[in-house]
C-alpha cells in the first residue's frame, strides 16, 4: 500500500511540476485547433492514476486488439477460436481494455471535432505531395502492412506505446523504457524509408 501511495504521488507531482512554469500555455479554449501538449500530458497522467485506482489496471491497447479479434473469431468460428492456446488462457470478452480502445476512438473524434480539425481524407497531404493524387492504393497497402508490423511488434514486446510508453514508463520499468526508445527509433527509420526527404 505504501508503494502505491508513493507511486501515485509521483505520478501527480511530475505533471504538476511540469505545469508550474508553463501556466500561460494552459489557457486554451476547446475551440482551438490543437490542445496544449502540457495539458494533454497532465490529463494522461491523471488518466493513468484513475485507471490504476479504479480498474486496478494500467492503460494499454495492444492486448485489446487481440481480444477484439478473438470476439470476432468466436462469432465466426467458435470452436477454432476457443481451441487456440492464447484464447484458452485469455478468453475473449468485453472488458476494460476494449472499453479503453472505444474511448480512445470516441475521445479522438470529440477532440478533433471540438477543435475544428475533423476531416475525412483517404490520403494525407504530405503523402499526396510526394507520391501523387493517384496513390491511394499504395497508401492503403503501406498502412495495412504497417498495421500488421505494429501489431506483431507490440505483441512481441508485450505492450505498445500506451502500455510500455505511458503506463510502464511512469512506473520506471526498464523494459518499458527500452521498448519505448525502440518504438521511436523504429518509427524514425520507417519514416526515412517511406519519406526519404523527411
Amino acid at each position: 500500500m505504501k508503494n502505491r501511495i508513493v507511486s501515485l504521488t509521483l505520478l501527480l507531482l511530475v505533471p504538476a511540476g511540469a505545469l508550474s512554469g508553463r501556466g500561460s500555455e494552459l489557457a486554451m479554449e476547446y475551440g482551438e485547433p490543437s490542445w496544449s501538449p502540457i495539458l494533454v500530458g497532465f490529463l494522461i497522467g491523471i488518466l493513468v492514476c484513475l485507471s490504476m485506482l479504479v480498474a486496478k489496471k494500467p492503460i494499454g491497447a495492444s492486448s485489446s486488439y487481440a481480444t477484439l479479434a478473438g470476439m470476432v473469431g468466436k462469432s465466426i468460428a467458435p470452436k477454432t477460436t476457443s481451441g487456440l492456446p492464447y484464447y484458452r488462457e485469455n478468453p475473449p470478452k468485453f472488458n476494460y481494455g476494449v472499453v479503453f480502445i472505444l474511448a480512445v476512438v470516441i475521445g479522438s473524434l470529440v477532440a478533433a471535432s471540438s477543435g475544428g480539425t475533423l476531416e475525412w481524407q483517404a490520403i494525407p497531404p504530405y503523402w499526396q505531395d510526394i507520391f501523387g493524387e493517384d496513390s491511394a492504393g499504395q497508401r492503403f497497402l503501406w498502412a495495412f502492412l504497417g498495421g500488421i508490423f505494429l501489431a506483431v511488434g507490440a505483441r512481441t514486446a508485450g505492450g505498445c506505446t500506451s502500455g510500455h510508453g505511458i503506463s510502464g514508463a511512469l512506473q520506471l520499468s526498464a523494459a518499458s523504457w527500452v521498448s519505448l526508445i525502440s518504438f521511436f527509433a523504429g518509427g524514425v527509420m520507417t519514416a526515412k524509408l517511406i519519406y526519404p526527404s523527411f
